[in-house]
């Protein structure tokens, strides 16, 4: 399977705007690998990682970046954080964490041999959003398989 990544410094974000998300496309699916959040400021966060079963308003499309040189292109599209109408939240996937009040503070969560899946449909997500309080900035990358 080919793997690609995208990152960003991603906007405030919100309980209900992710901050970063990856949608599967009309033919293809993806299993996330991997998802790095750190803090840009000093004052503390708290994310949470979920289903998305609608696009809502998606943020700038990222560049996802080949692992393999030579593959194919990304059918699966990231975003940055999304603007005015949320998408709808599915399951919550449980992963969840307190990011320190220090920049750099962060969290990476792997997601084993099998990879977290994201099944083919373009209103099917999965998106880091602020748990509770005040959103903030943070560097956010996510990696995946195809």
């Amino acid at each position: 399977m080919p793997r690609f990544s995208a990152g960003v410094k991603t906007s405030a974000g919100s309980t209900t705007l992710p901050l970063i998300s990856l949608y599967a496309s009309a033919s293809v699916g993806g299993k996330i690998r991997e998802i790095g959040l750190f803090n840009t400021t000093a004052t503390a966060v708290d994310v949470k990682l979920t289903r998305l079963t609608t696009a809502g308003t998606q943020g700038t499309g990222l560049t996802e970046a080949e692992h393999d040189p030579d593959g194919a292109g990304a059918s699966c599209t990231a975003f940055t954080t999304h603007s005015s109408t949320p998408p709808t939240a599915g399951d919550d996937l449980g992963y969840r964490a307190s990011l320190g009040a220090a920049i750099g503070a962060g969290v990476i969560w792997t997601f084993g041999d099998t990879g977290l899946r994201i099944p083919v449909g373009t209103a099917n997500g999965i998106g880091v959003l602020i748990e509770n309080g005040t959103g903030q900035a943070l560097q956010a990358y996510i990696a995946w398989d195809e």
